[in-house]
């Protein structure tokens, strides 16, 4: 890159997190710190949520995984992202909110038990620094492919980043989060349309790419088994990487991943949970993943023509950062490699602001040290802030052995998320007994250990593919999940040891008397909306997630299946 590249690059990154660090200033209490004393408008959240879900790993690992096995990947980026975010807003997020809790473990509490609540809070921890893993090595192939850093320079720039987004983070909390959240959204959607334009025009537009992936027949480099190029265009083409497992299933199992990310991931739920009211945190879920949908459906046309351009492509992951290189002139390049460092900072700081808020509030302030002042739990969260940044790196060793990043991710996720997902929508929509909780995530969680084991660590698979496939296994989780689940609803003893507050979140917190305690007292009254009188009907969420679900279904159903 020139000069100038990286002066766009630096100057406009800087500017923002020099924007953080002075938002970040006159934090005080945990309120602000946590849920920026639940005071943040619809506009702020929703662009915070594309920010937060847009990091630049999503980049990357779309457009390779697109460029190898077709456009499966699009039933997350629709149908996956609207009923995760309508699982979260309209069922589980309201019941925590309306209870004046923090994060979405400490319900666990309320619903199932302490013991929920620390498994909840570990899952919690494990999933979302493992996508901290893969933004870290994604930044670092855009860094050393598109920027031509040597490797030894683009960590140290990491790292640098790392540490910068953990001082406004640790210092401001959610307040500063969202804030530069806002801004780092604007440079993420100019950075990925910039390049999408690109590559569109230097390709010659929809059926050039299509008569190029034709041509190619089966000699394309690095295609899944079975699969032709022109085939990548079909989201029910891939079969997996062994050709057997059906669309349906790939289909369902994208919708378990995509809500485990918009409800079992603080990182999402806490700005949800720091909406001034229940409509604007509808909303806000509503313009997250409509712009989310948008811009995503971009970068996967990535894939298809960086496949239709270079059918002789040995490592997917590269394909973003190499159409970068090619296809992007002095300015627009540094534009892009701003907006993916701007996403690499979004992530940074959502993680470290969501992850030391469970570690704060679900593990020390609950079962270490139970009733310190304010301040005190204040510094907690900020250190921890720093060590939840720093664990991301550990999962570099399992991204490199994996085929693509995203492979990795899904391998890991069906093991504890998708459990804690179905304990979630048990929790909040039945009034069932606090052993069920327990109970879900042992059969499920024992069911996604022995899955990973036998696909990922050992050398020769010791069970049948469909009964721990990397796709199958997310069915298979929900099954185990849920017969535990049923086995202790139904069990005589049990019956009536209600849950408290289930369904409807209306227990008082744990530890009453605690800092826990005194702190949700201090959020203040619930809203439902900020109108004078009713919602309009120009305004109702439902409205609009109505219209996503039917553009979904024409793209996913009518356009591309």
């Amino acid at each position: 890159m020139s000069t100038l590249d990286w002066l766009i690059v630096l100057g406009l990154n800087g500017a923002i997190i020099a924007y953080g660090l002075r938002r970040a200033r006159g934090t005080s209490t945990s309120g602000e710190w946590f849920l920026g004393s639940r005071a943040l408008p619809w506009w702020a959240v929703g662009l915070s949520l594309f920010a937060t879900n847009m990091d630049n790993s999503e980049f990357v690992s779309a457009t390779g995984t697109i460029a190898s096995e077709g456009l499966h990947f699009l039933s997350a980026h629709t149908f996956g992202g609207l009923i995760g975010v309508t699982v979260a807003t309209f069922v589980i997020v309201p019941a925590i909110y309306r209870a004046g809790l923090y994060t979405n473990s400490e319900y666990l509490e309320h619903r199932f038990g302490p013991g929920t609540r620390v498994l909840g809070a570990l899952i919690q921890i494990q999933y979302r620094t493992s996508v901290l893993g893969l933004m870290i090595w994604a930044v670092h192939l855009t860094l050393v492919g598109v920027g031509g850093l040597r490797p030894g320079l683009s960590w140290a720039l990491i790292v640098s980043l790392v540490v910068l987004s953990g001082i406004y983070t640790a210092v401001g909390g959610l307040r500063a989060v969202v804030a530069t959240d806002v801004l780092q959204s604007v440079l993420v959607m100019a950075g990925g349309l910039a390049v999408c334009i690109a590559v569109w025009q230097a390709v010659g537009g929809w059926n050039a790419m299509v008569a190029q992936l034709e041509s190619l027949g089966t000699t394309a480099e690095g295609l899944a088994p079975g699969l032709a190029a022109a085939d990548l265009v079909h989201v029910s083409a891939f079969r997996g990487r062994d050709g057997t497992t059906s669309p349906a299933v790939i289909f369902i199992a994208w919708i378990l991943i995509s809500s485990g990310w918009w409800t079992v991931s603080h990182t999402s739920t806490q700005r949800m949970m720091g909406a001034r009211s229940l409509w604007d945190m509808k909303m806000a879920g509503v313009l997250g993943v409509g712009v989310s949908l948008v811009i995503l459906l971009f970068t996967d046309m990535l894939g298809l023509f960086g496949r239709a351009q270079f059918p002789v492509f040995a490592r997917p992951d590269e394909m973003y950062p190499h159409l970068i290189s090619t296809y992007l002139g002095i300015g627009a390049k540094g534009l892009v490699v701003a907006g993916v460092v701007s996403a690499a900072v979004s992530t940074f700081d959502s993680m470290g602001s969501s992850m030391s808020a469970v570690f704060t509030r679900d593990i020390y302030a609950r079962f270490i040290s139970r009733d310190r002042d304010d301040a005190h739990y204040l510094r907690v969260g900020r250190m921890a802030t720093v060590a939840i940044l720093v664990l991301g790196f550990a999962y570099l060793p399992l991204i490199l052995r994996a085929p693509t990043m995203l492979a990795a991710f899904r391998s890991v996720t069906s093991v504890f998320v998708t459990p804690l997902l179905i304990v979630y929508l048990v929790g909040a929509v039945t009034r069932t007994n606090r052993r069920v909780g327990m109970a879900g995530l042992a059969t499920g969680g024992l069911y996604g250990v022995i899955g990973f084991v036998d696909r990922e660590v050992v050398d020769v698979s010791w069970l049948p593919s469909w009964l721990t496939g990397q796709w199958e296994a997310f069915l298979w989780a929900v099954a185990f999940t849920a017969a535990g689940c049923a086995f202790a609803a139904l069990r005589p003893r049990w019956r009536g040891t209600a849950g408290v507050g289930a369904g409807t979140g209306d227990a008082s917190p744990p530890g009453a008397g605690d800092w826990l305690a005194k702190s949700s007292g201090e959020l203040g009254p619930i809203r439902l909306h900020p109108f004078r009188e009713r919602v309009p009907l120009l305004a109702s969420p439902a409205l609009y997630t109505g219209l996503l679900a039917a553009i979904s279904a024409w793209l996913v159903f009518g356009v591309f299946w």
